[in-house]
């Protein structure tokens, strides 16, 4: 083990021994705030610690097997204790590196999915439909909510643009590498020469935002529009102004909301929404900035950079920022998309490896 690696796990030892000292003592309590940050420390410390323990005795236990082999009668039993512990000790440390790395502190939040129809007219629209199934079938697989904050329905079927937001454990870990541009080849439905035709979608995954923590909306930077309807409905929702549109003066963003027949409920909507985008604006431009010194594997999250593809008539998906193609395309379009979340998620921890082997040498 390096030794500054090994210098990090001695001090996150300490850091839990002052911890539990905290904790045992009278005044833990006082502050609950406090108390609760704590806590959340303590459980985020202990794998950690328990394992680098572990790894410790294995040392020690190696140390030991050396003194044992210089008996030649227990030469042979030693030897073999000490390469059965040197492998433990590998695969110790190789979990130790992994729980070392950076954790995203929006891992744990809901999202809000947007799937935007692109190139392709027609055809694209009806693949932002069913993408937007694709990930509802995955949620569904997931136990997650999902609710449709906002939709755009195109004539011929699908979506010109459609936003829900994504409740659940864990949701933003395992999609957020879904941000891009995601092309269809196939011959569309409304193809007569049997051509393949290839459209474009773009997805985007935001990490719903604390309104409190994250980003604070200024009534003064806000100008909110009220307008009726449009669409299906019913004749209710043609006669009062309930349709929202918010414009955040600073950035320029512009959400609308019209789902609901309550003006406050689509209001409260909105402003949710809003709160996504300049969270998510935030992000990637943190990201663009990354991205002048180092290239992410897993791409840069870009709305036009090409990160997937969907080909129909071979019944393969290729995502093209880690070469991997899948051949069960009719799978991962009903929802099983795990071996390429897996597979995304797998990248860019080799990648934040690299980069902590590269800070320890």
């Amino acid at each position: 083990m390096k030794p500054s690696i090994a210098t990090k796990l001695a001090r996150l030892s300490g850091r839990l021994e002052e911890i539990n000292l905290f904790l045992s003592s009278e005044q833990a309590t006082a502050n609950i705030e406090n108390y609760r940050k704590l806590t959340r420390e303590h459980s985020e410390l202990s794998p950690v610690v328990l394992l680098y323990k572990t790894y410790c005795d294995h040392q020690r236990d190696i140390q030991a097997a050396v003194e044992m082999a210089e008996d030649p009668e227990m030469r042979e039993f030693a030897e073999a204790e000490i390469r059965e512990t040197r492998a433990r000790l590998e695969q110790i440390e190789a979990e130790l590196q992994r729980q070392l790395l950076p954790r995203d502190p929006d891992d744990e939040r809901n999202i809000f999915l947007e799937i935007r129809a692109g190139t392709g007219g027609d055809e694209s629209a009806l693949f932002a439909g069913e993408l937007f199934r694709m990930y509802a079938r995955f949620a569904e697989r997931n136990d997650w909510q999902v609710e449709v904050m906002s939709q755009s329905p195109a004539e011929i079927g699908g979506y010109k643009e459609i936003i829900a937001k994504i409740a659940g454990r864990g949701v933003y870990s395992k999609l957020k590498f879904e941000s891009g541009a995601h092309r269809v080849q196939r011959v569309p439905v409304t193809e007569t020469q049997g051509r393949i035709h290839t459209s474009a979608c773009t997805v985007a995954v935001m990490p719903e935002a604390d309104a409190v923590a994250d980003v604070v909306l200024n009534p003064a930077e806000l100008r909110i529009d009220t307008f009726r309807a449009s669409g299906a409905g019913g004749q209710h929702i043609n006669k009062t102004d309930s349709a929202i549109r918010v414009t955040h003066l600073p950035t320029g963003l512009v959400v609308e909301c019209q789902d609901d027949r309550s003006q406050h409920k689509n209001k409260a909507r909105a402003l949710a929404v809003l709160a996504a985008r300049i969270k998510d604006k935030q992000i990637r431009e943190q990201q663009a900035k990354m991205a002048a010194t180092r290239k992410s594997l897993v791409g840069s999250g870009d709305r036009s950079e090409r990160i997937r593809t969907y080909n129909f008539p071979q019944g393969r998906v290729t995502d093209h920022r880690i070469n991997l193609t899948l051949y069960k395309i009719a799978q991962i379009m009903d929802g099983d998309l795990d071996e390429i979340t897996a597979a995304l998620a797998a990248e860019h921890q080799a990648e934040q490896l690299s980069e902590l082997a590269a800070e320890s040498a």
